[in-house]
């Protein structure tokens, strides 16, 4: 199954996730696995999430 979502309590759960930007796959991993790696996966998550608080 491939799946497009910009909300990541659909994204979190998949076993693989790719972040793409400008066409280009600039990340990759799992929920736990993107967000330990800091990178734009992990902004954009915490930036959703301080929204819902």
């Amino acid at each position: 199954m491939f799946l497009i979502s910009h909300r990541f309590s659909t994204v979190r759960m998949a076993d693989k996730i790719l972040v793409i930007e400008a066409g280009e796959v600039v990340e990759e991993g799992n929920h736990e696995e993107l967000l330990q790696a800091g990178g734009k996966y992990a902004k954009l998550f915490y930036l959703q999430a301080a929204g819902y608080q």
